[in-house]
């Protein structure tokens, strides 16, 4: 039979958290689970009551038991975020932003690879969120393309068109 052993100081802080705010209800059944266990209640039972599989209420009290409270918190997946490479990019991006231009998402990509700093413009996009830069996209018109006097008349004749300038015949 598996049983949780607890410390009084683990006792207090599973009951402390069994009531914080902020868990999640996964992470309340692990602290349940527990709880139970330590009630004297046996694996099928805990089981049977949280609507979990034997083996999966065995796993966790494995778990506590190697790294006890914070065994029960949500672990998020992959790696830990390597905050060395974060400050390094967005001190780069923020370097690259002070200058007087417009950049788009494409050019910033290109010009932290020169930096020697790796990114696609999607991951740049989330870098660009977290300095809390503007973003917005490039509009493609050809206005400053326009020959201004050729406009100009053709604007006049498109007046000069509009149906509400000419008389009924």
């Amino acid at each position: 039979m598996l049983r949780v052993k607890v410390t009084p100081e683990q006792r207090a802080e599973l009951e402390q958290l069994r009531r914080a705010p902020g868990l999640r209800p996964i992470e309340r059944d692990r602290v349940e689970m527990v709880l139970l266990s330590i009630a004297g209640w046996t694996v099928p039972r805990i089981a049977e009551y949280l609507k979990y599989c034997p083996a999966t209420v065995r796993r966790l009290f494995v778990r506590f038991e190697a790294e006890g409270v914070t065994g029960l918190r949500r672990r998020r997946p992959g790696p830990p975020p390597d905050q060395g490479r974060r400050t390094q990019v967005t001190a780069e991006l923020t370097r690259l932003l002070e200058q007087p231009r417009t950049w788009t998402t494409r050019q910033l990509a290109a010009a932290l690879e020169d930096a020697g700093i790796r990114l696609s413009p999607r991951q740049v996009r989330r870098y660009l969120r977290d300095v809390r830069a503007r973003y917005g996209r490039t509009a493609r018109t050809l206005d400053h393309k326009q020959d201004p006097v050729r406009v100009a008349i053709a604007r006049a004749v498109l007046d000069h068109l509009k149906k509400e300038g000419r008389p009924a015949s």
